[in-house]
């Protein structure tokens, strides 16, 4: 005989996330162009039409603690293979808050450093260092020669910038964390 699993839901769920991240869940027909297109798909724990279902369905703790809201890397393949426009990668991006500002347990080690890595180099320099990204990460995880001879490789490819580039608009960046509370 078969169980049946009985899980809280939460109403407020979908509003939620329909609040932080200004995309209408409803327009969702669940027609797998995200999860097709998404380049990380197969090592998530759900796929990102999944999620949608799920946060409508109000399952906001397993979408909270699932990997799949940390693997997304919000490279907007997603959003942009969306025949509705539904920005799933601006989604994923409020449910990683949610999580944070929850305090729920991350389900993959180390991207939360990972996280913080990127979204610091934002602040300060208004987009994306990589070099710097990569040597806070390794600093904060306590491993840093694993992959060392990698970064020798994309350094002596060009691949790594080790100074970050010029943003016109520094002030304006900084503006938008102060807007949205700031960073953590």
């Amino acid at each position: 005989m078969d169980t049946i699993e009985i899980i809280e839901t939460s109403g407020d769920f979908a509003k939620q996330v329909e609040k932080l991240s200004h995309a209408n869940l409803n327009r969702c027909w669940h027609c797998l162009a995200c999860s097709g297109g998404c380049p990380f798909a197969e090592d998530m724990d759900f796929l990102p039409n999944v999620i949608i279902r799920m946060i409508q369905f109000g399952l906001k703790e397993k979408v909270l603690k699932s990997s799949t809201i940390w693997l997304c890397v919000g490279c907007n393949t997603c959003s942009m293979e969306c025949p509705n426009a539904v920005d799933m990668a601006a989604i994923m991006d409020s449910l990683r808050q949610m999580a944070i500002l929850e305090h729920y347990l991350i389900a993959e080690p180390g991207i939360l450093s990972f996280h913080n890595s990127v979204i610091n180099s934002i602040f300060r320099h208004g987009r994306t260092h990589k070099l710097e990204i990569m040597m806070k990460y390794k600093i904060a995880e306590k491993d840093l020669f694993s992959d060392f001879n990698l970064g020798l490789k994309m350094l002596a490819k060009k691949k790594l910038d080790l100074l970050p580039s010029k943003v016109k608009d520094k002030k304006g960046i900084k503006s938008l964390f102060n807007l949205s509370g700031g960073i953590s």
